[in-house]
């Protein structure tokens, strides 16, 4: 099956989706997530069978000029495999949110205005898919704002919650701001090299008599990636936009929007890292990107009192150790994972630590009608399998050894060490031990505060079964980390 063929079923079961939920009368509108779910759990199946046009070259798809701006191989499957299964969660996410969504959108009884809700995380899918076969910048781009309007709308969605739409207000202005740098980056290096297919770039730049108007073009691309990735300074957006986003919105942006920026960068900086011309001073712009990220994210995070401001700065935090991988600029080998894998790696352990943090949040704001780190007082007295799965799951953010987080902490330092970073590794030391600080004021809230007169947390059937899925992965991956690796691979 040609690859294109997933974002093609992709945008299709979108479009169906938005149909259906407009033309058939129901008044609980839950199914359409459960369909997206459904549907995109097939699509999953089939990247199974994708192939590109090195499989089957005297095919006629294969001689399609569409080929000159999609790509096709492991890291692309990899990447739109992540998309698939992050949306999945995603909806299913909301499909028990919709009380929230429903008591911001229409009235507390009416889910009359949650059913594009469930829809429009699978045009955000496809996006990013499309996204991790980027050939050519143009196309890029045009991935990346579907990726990026689908999120407007998403995180103003509540209507009728002044905190939402302040935060698709600040998102928007920001995210227009970011775009503006992004395309004028493009027309820079188009400008200097005459080509914005990314295959054709590392010979370009050989032919450069300064490499000056090209390094400026990188630079503001990375501006506009930077905002997409959350990278100080470009990350001014995201505490105010976590915080008051829908909860599942939320989690896809930490996850997704990441995952989306990342994938981008490491497509466009690859010819560039490959290149004597433009590699030095593209090392530095990463390692001191790194290095702030690492400071601003974790040092910010501790005196938060908001889990989702909390969970904000240290996705500001993860960016950092996922830069500092990038900065590093190992090649793989037969023997050793190379930058772009580890990063790909620690995107992955984090989407599974992350998604499962998200939808145990959800539910605290349900049924405690709060964010804030004393919401989950006496978890442990009152659920403490709930909350053992939080305390596995936090502690793997911070990094505790066994779990998933850890091996992807440890790739990180290893690649920073095996290339000298040794500033960058000094941070991240300092980085990771105040991540265990107020990742554990969490763990400390629910099983040593007393819970009050707090409403009992129960989890429904589909984030029960989420959250339980999320755990064991987080465990099982820190241990047995080799499918991960075989898709890299």
């Amino acid at each position: 099956m040609p690859a294109y063929y997933l974002e093609a079923l992709t945008v299709t079961l979108g479009i169906i989706l938005l149909l259906a939920e407009a033309f058939v009368p129901t008044k609980n509108k839950c199914w359409v997530g459960i369909a997206a779910a459904i549907g995109l759990g097939l699509i999953l199946s089939l990247t199974a069978l994708a192939i590109g046009p090195e499989a089957k070259p005297a095919a006629a798809w294969a001689k399609w000029p569409l080929w000159n701006f999609y790509k096709f191989d492991a890291l692309a499957r990899f990447y739109k495999i992540f998309a698939l299964v992050t949306t999945i969660f995603i909806v299913l996410m909301s499909v028990d949110y919709r009380k929230i969504l429903a008591r911001f959108t229409e009235q507390p009884d009416s889910e009359n205005g949650t059913g594009e809700f469930y829809a429009l995380p699978v045009f955000a899918c496809t996006g990013m898919m499309f996204l991790a076969s980027a050939k050519d910048l143009a196309g890029a781009f045009v991935a990346l704002e579907l990726v990026t309007i689908t999120f407007y709308i998403l995180v103003a969605y509540m209507r009728r919650n002044v905190g939402s739409l302040e935060a698709g207000v600040k998102y928007l202005i920001l995210g227009a701001l970011s775009t503006g740098f992004l395309v004028y980056g493009i027309a820079w290096v188009y400008g200097s090299t005459g080509t914005m297919n990314l295959s054709n770039l590392q010979s370009s730049i050989s032919n450069l008599q300064s490499p000056i108007p090209l390094l400026f073009g990188i630079a503001l691309v990375m501006v506009g990636l930077g905002f997409k990735i959350g990278a100080v300074p470009m990350q001014i957006w995201i505490p105010d936009v976590y915080q008051g986003a829908p909860t599942p919105t939320t989690a896809f942006l930490s996850v997704g929007s990441k995952a989306a920026g990342f994938i981008l960068m490491i497509r466009f900086l690859e010819p560039f890292l490959s290149s004597e011309l433009t590699r030095g001073p593209v090392m530095k712009l990463l390692i001191i990107l790194s290095i702030a990220t690492l400071l601003f994210g974790n040092l910010a995070a501790i005196p938060q009192t908001n889990f989702k401001r909390l969970l904000a700065y240290s996705s500001i935090a993860h960016a950092g150790f996922l830069l500092l991988a990038l900065a590093a600029g190992v090649s793989p080998s037969a023997d050793n994972l190379g930058s772009t894998q580890v990063v790909s790696f620690y995107l992955a352990t984090y989407l599974i630590m992350t998604l499962g943090v998200f939808f145990i949040l959800s539910q605290v704001r349900i049924q405690r009608d709060g964010e804030n780190i004393t919401d989950f007082n006496g978890l442990g007295k009152t659920n403490p399998i709930l909350a053992l799965s939080l305390t596995v799951l936090l502690a793997a953010l911070a990094g505790v050894p066994l779990t998933a987080g850890f091996i992807g902490k440890f790739l990180v330092f290893s690649l920073a060490v095996k290339s000298n970073l040794w500033a960058g590794v000094g941070v991240a030391f300092i980085a990771a031990a105040a991540g265990f600080y107020y990742y554990f004021k969490v763990i400390r809230a629910m099983w040593w505060s007393s819970p009050g007169e707090s409403v009992p947390v129960t989890l429904p059937g589909i984030s029960k079964t989420c959250v339980t899925i999320l755990t064991v992965a987080t465990l099982v991956f820190g241990i047995w980390p080799q499918p991960i690796l075989a898709l890299l691979k």
